[in-house]
């Protein structure tokens, strides 16, 4: 009946409704980003997704991804699904609304984005009324595993890494040399996921001081030049989903409380919090 599908740029989370009261089906593929990836490059990649989508009995898509910059970025999405979902209707929004409808619903509060990268948005009723634009991988992404992966690189081109974290780094991912690094960084499909790949090293060592301080210094910027830059920050909770707020929580929980901001809900993924938003939304469906 209700299909959503969640999607970041290294993952895509699917989850398929048919009774409000029944087990439902979820499962993962790679992920989608139209601001990266052609019509062709999606189809290919989901190629053995949406040949499962046409098996499906459809009322209602819900698509929330990454890369939905503009109405072509939708175009290319519409593209992708339309021929495989029949007749049923189809929804296309930026993955900071699956994020404000699963962590606020129609509560006030800041929703945050901080997985391969970031984004945040003030909510009311269900609706973003306030946002503070993000940058994007290049230009920002601060609190990101892009962001914290792409300090630890740079940390090692500068030759600033301690001594033993050199050789661990070094013993885990080979030596680097600058070229390798400006090629993947300039000429890769996903650059940021390719950064963010290093953010599992810090996560690793994150006891070390100086990657215990990599990793305060990016939520720091985060805070700065996003969240303190609501007028609602100091009056309503502060909710997060993606990897790193749920796997970097205690650390993004100190840096929050230190900057008097209201810890709310830190979840890995939209997906649950999305999935009771839309039964309740379509109960007379079930």
């Amino acid at each position: 009946m209700i299909l959503l599908i969640e999607s970041g740029s290294t993952k895509t989370a699917w989850r398929y409704i048919t009774q409000a009261n029944e087990a439902f089906e979820s499962f993962q593929s790679a992920g989608i980003n139209p601001y990266y990836q052609t019509l062709e490059q999606i189809r290919d990649a989901q190629a053995e997704v949406l040949q499962k989508i046409q098996r499906m009995t459809l009322r209602y898509v819900y698509y929330f991804g990454t890369g939905i910059t503009d109405e072509s970025k939708k175009d290319i999405i519409q593209e992708v699904f339309a021929p495989v979902i029949g007749n049923a209707e189809l929804s296309i929004q930026n993955d900071l609304i699956a994020a404000g409808l699963s962590l606020c619903g129609k509560a006030k509060g800041i929703a945050c984005i901080l997985g391969t990268g970031s984004n945040s948005g003030y909510f009311e009723e269900g609706e973003i009324e306030h946002q503070i634009p993000p940058l994007g991988f290049w230009l920002g992404d601060e609190g990101s595993g892009g962001h914290l992966g792409k300090s630890l690189v740079l940390a090692y081109l500068h030759h600033e890494l301690p001594a033993d974290l050199r050789t661990l780094f070094t013993k885990r991912f080979g030596e680097l040399d600058r070229l390798t690094i400006l090629q993947h960084a300039y000429k890769g499909e996903f650059p940021n996921r390719w950064f963010a790949s290093f953010s599992k090293f810090l996560f690793d060592h994150r006891k070390h001081p100086f990657c215990y301080q990599l990793i305060e210094k990016s939520f720091q910027s985060f805070c700065e030049l996003y969240l303190l830059k609501y007028p609602q920050a100091a009056s309503v909770p502060i909710h997060f989903t993606g990897s790193v707020a749920f796997y970097y929580a205690d650390i993004l929980q100190r840096v929050l409380k230190a900057n008097q901001l209201r810890v709310g809900i830190i979840s890995e993924g939209p997906m649950a919090g999305l999935t009771m938003y839309y039964k309740e939304l379509h109960r007379d469906l079930f």
